[in-house]
């Protein structure tokens, strides 16, 4: 009988483009990644994209909103500011209210963002020392490009981790999310279209699902669970916003602890 692999044990290893969920698939193929592309496509990747765009640093929260609330009120986060919640005012959640005109009247240049999922894995990721990028559809062939290019300034391939965040219940168990799952597979399909194509078993079969339902992308947005809740809860914006495919040339990287623009071709070493 075979002993159960660690959390920490680096699955799917052989490959140079892996694919996960959540936290605990960061853990199981985040180690030996010289990349790590993280996914929450509704709502927080394609909310960092945007708060990026509009000139914002994005700080990840790792708790839950209320324990950065608390924070907030003790005026823990120095000059950076706490997001408000989804469906507030001003910068939030959501990534409809990345507005010129929001992000003008915040007041600070970085927000602390905290959602229950996307913004505890991003925070999760740093632990491994490499770069740690916010994707969406939006930015997807941004960010393949991105990984190409800190490669070719590095000298050799690195290997790439995506993890999608999926949606996490109240209990921290984890549901399929199909927008999270046909944003991975974007963003592997764009991997692959640069050449960035030795993926395991699980890469291939997310890019596999874009590929073959690439067409209808903005439909199953919006009719999958997440899709359905935040337009019943007037969100959604959010989820056309989630939907756009290569619209934006920004890629956010997570540096000195919050996601913000970097030079493409820098080379980025946080070990």
């Amino acid at each position: 009988m075979r002993t159960p692999l660690s959390p920490d044990h680096p699955l799917q290893q052989d490959y140079e483009v892996r694919f996960d969920w959540a936290r605990e698939g960061l853990r199981s193929i985040a180690p030996g990644a010289g990349v790590i592309v993280v996914i929450d496509a509704i709502s927080f990747t394609t909310t960092v994209e945007r708060a990026v765009s509009e000139g914002l640093e994005v700080q990840p929260f790792p708790g839950l909103r209320a324990e950065a609330e608390h924070i907030a009120a003790a005026g823990g986060f120095g000059d950076a500011r706490l997001a408000g919640p989804r469906g507030g005012t001003g910068v939030t959640l959501s990534p409809s209210s990345l507005t010129a005109e929001n992000v003008a009247a915040f007041g600070t240049r970085r927000a602390v963002v905290a959602s229950f999922n996307g913004s505890r894995l991003a925070a999760d990721a740093v632990a491994f020392a490499v770069p740690v990028l916010a994707a969406s559809l939006r930015n997807r062939t941004a960010v393949a490009r991105w990984i190409l290019d800190h490669q070719q300034a590095l000298g050799h391939r690195v290997r790439v981790a995506v993890v999608a965040g999926g949606e996490v219940r109240d209990d921290e168990t984890v549901r399929f999310s199909v927008e999270d799952l046909l944003t991975a597979g974007a963003v592997i399909d764009a991997l692959g279209a640069l050449g960035i194509d030795a993926c395991s078993p699980e890469a291939a079969a997310a890019c596999a699902a874009y590929t073959g339902l690439a067409r209808a992308t903005r439909h199953l947005f919006t009719a999958a669970v997440s899709g359905v809740e935040l337009r019943e809860d007037g969100q959604g914006a959010d989820v056309d916003l989630a939907a756009q495919v290569d619209v934006s040339e920004t890629v956010p990287v997570l540096l000195d602890g919050a996601f913000q623009r970097a030079d493409p071709a820098a080379v980025i070493s946080l070990g």
